[in-house]
């Protein structure tokens, strides 16, 4: 990890900002941003505004620049493209024009969406090719990074957990929702597979690569593959609701007017960089759920 560093984090306000200030915040000085003021840590800044942008992080004078905010909602970004790569694509060029005019290295959050799912495992080095314009303005983003900042971390992330009930918007908490609202039968697809990745072990697995500064582009995942029917399985079984609750496969077809967006059947990431390097500390996904719900799910159900 890094220590005694000034570190600014853009668009800290979700489920990994929240991750990322507790995990960088005790050993270091941080300055966190977001255009969601949701927190008493965090100020506010719309980071697609450059000049507000370069000013907030310049007179930080950081040691590194986290760019982790995206526009995530697959179906938003479908039907407001322009808000997507506003957010998703040119903001993220801004971040590299302040990281490169400060001489900082910089650090960009991609995903497992930009891959177009036809194989069943994606490395580091295979080829992205994003399915719709949420994919496409994140990977617009990452090829920016890679290709304009020389001390660059770009790390994919898998499917996100973290942040508890006031943060998480993803897998998780839609499923826990729903059990805490009544239900008894959770429709869940069997035909989406992924890899989950815990938001806590993400941020000490970046602290860890920026600690040896090995600059690249790495996927980084939970370890374990597996598939959005198999998630839900194991969080009513780690809630002890497995004979009260039940978990009804279904395809996607069942849910195609909510999610309309082109979703690839295969999100599953290999951490083979990681791996290469002995730098892969994030856990198996099964381990980091059932952390997950036992520190911010405890008193919630």
């Amino acid at each position: 990890m890094i220590h005694d560093k000034r570190v600014y984090i853009a668009g800290c306000g979700g489920m990994l900002g929240e991750a990322f200030h507790k995990v960088f915040g005790a050993a270091n000085t941080l300055r966190c941003s977001d255009i969601d003021v949701n927190a008493d840590w965090l100020s506010y800044l719309d980071f697609r505004e450059a000049g507000a942008y370069r000013k907030e992080v310049e007179d930080f004078h950081p040691d590194y620049l986290f760019h982790i905010g995206a526009h995530t909602s697959l179906e938003f970004c479908e039907e407001n493209y322009e808000e997507a790569y506003s957010t998703n694509t040119l903001a993220v060029e801004n971040a590299c024009h302040i990281a490169n005019r400060l001489g900082v290295p910089l650090l960009y959050i991609s995903t497992a969406g930009i891959f177009d799912g036809l194989q069943d495992t994606y490395d580091d080095w295979d080829q992205p090719k994003p399915l719709g314009h949420y994919a496409r303005s994140k990977y617009m983003g990452e090829r920016f990074v890679a290709e304009n900042v020389e001390k660059h971390l770009v790390c994919r992330a898998g499917w996100m957990m973290g942040g508890g009930p006031a943060k998480d918007k993803k897998f998780v908490q839609k499923i826990i929702s729903q059990i805490k609202a009544g239900k008894t039968e959770l429709h869940v697809v069997d035909d989406k597979l992924g890899t989950p990745t815990y938001t806590h072990d993400f941020a000490r697995n970046v602290g860890l690569l920026f600690a040896h500064e090995h600059w690249g582009v790495y996927n980084m995942v939970c370890g374990g593959v597996t598939g959005r029917l198999q998630v839900a399985q194991e969080l009513v079984r780690l809630l002890g609701l497995d004979q009260k609750v039940k978990v009804t496969p279904v395809s996607s077809e069942h849910f195609a007017k909510e999610y309309f967006a082109a979703r690839p059947p295969s999100e599953r990431l290999l951490p083979r960089k990681l791996d290469m390097r002995g730098l892969n500390v994030m856990r198996d996904w099964k381990i980091c759920l059932k952390e997950y719900l036992e520190n911010y799910y405890a008193d919630y159900l």
